[in-house]
């Protein structure tokens, strides 16, 4: 397309679905602003992008995890040509709860719900101020894996807690949010054939090269599929691979049997 849609900010750009996202976005019309934390990764893509369609590629080396990096990005997202955020960067943490080092829970909270949260926050009034945005935020299908064991899942209990928080937190504001111009999003992959299970989060996986985990996984192009067509339906729980969207209304009419058991209860 040649009419430019505004900016769109991506974090975790610099892999898998993160640069396969920003890329359509580009080819889209959408200017980026690429967030990561590999500044060869970045700049690598960006200059992909502007050869490939003419748009303006910004990139922002930046730690989510600590509050200097957050608060760069915060600001650079509180301008007024963000229309589209991807918050798609997160780390998983993977391991025995009673073992995993406290600094790396800290590092998987931070990133997969503070990050989230507050940079949702910096957008949202804007958007709704300049009458148009979109917000897209990554979750994952282990956030509906509470109670299964781990082998072959991983063991997960804070990652799947903070995605967890992601759907609810999305599914919550798209409901208040429901009657603006907004388009709100949760998009929840399964396992996807990028690098993330090569890193449990505290350095990212090494070298100017994707790569991809042994476990494979769906192509990050369907991915972005799935979420580009969930947003022309505006559909807010997008999920990769599920062909019916009836277990999605099934989990909220069960949910309402839960709210409502102890009003009930009580008659």
């Amino acid at each position: 397309m040649s009419t430019r849609r505004g900016t769109a900010l991506v974090t975790g750009a610099s892999s898998g679905i993160g640069a396969a996202y920003a890329g359509r976005l580009a080819g889209l019309g959408w200017d980026t602003v690429l967030v990561a934390r590999r500044a060869e990764r970045l700049d690598d893509l960006a200059a992909r992008l502007r050869a490939r369609t003419a748009t303006s590629v910004e990139t922002l080396v930046a730690d989510l995890s600590e509050p200097d990096g957050l608060e760069r990005v915060t600001r650079r997202a509180a301008g007024d040509d963000i229309a589209f955020l991807l918050n798609n960067a997160g780390i998983n943490g993977y391991g025995p709860f009673a073992t995993l080092e406290p600094a790396l829970l800290a590092k998987v909270v931070s990133v997969n719900v503070l990050a989230v949260t507050a940079l949702a926050r910096t957008v949202v009034p804007g958007m709704l101020e300049r009458g148009h945005g979109t917000l897209v935020n990554v979750a994952s299908q282990l956030a509906f894996a509470g109670g299964l064991p781990p082998r072959p899942l991983p063991e997960r209990a804070v990652y799947g807690g903070t995605k967890g928080y992601v759907v609810t937190f999305t599914r919550t504001l798209a409901a208040e949010l429901a009657g603006s111009p907004l388009r709100v999003q949760v998009l929840c992959p399964g396992l996807t054939a990028t690098e993330f299970h090569r890193s449990r989060g505290e350095a990212p996986v090494p070298g100017r090269e994707q790569a991809v985990h042994e476990d494979g996984g769906m192509p990050v192009d369907r991915v972005v599929d799935a979420s580009l067509a969930a947003l022309e339906t505006e559909r807010v729980v997008c999920v990769p691979g599920l062909r019916d969207a009836a277990p999605v209304a099934r989990l909220a009419e069960a949910e309402l049997a839960v709210r409502t058991a102890a009003r009930e209860g009580a008659g």
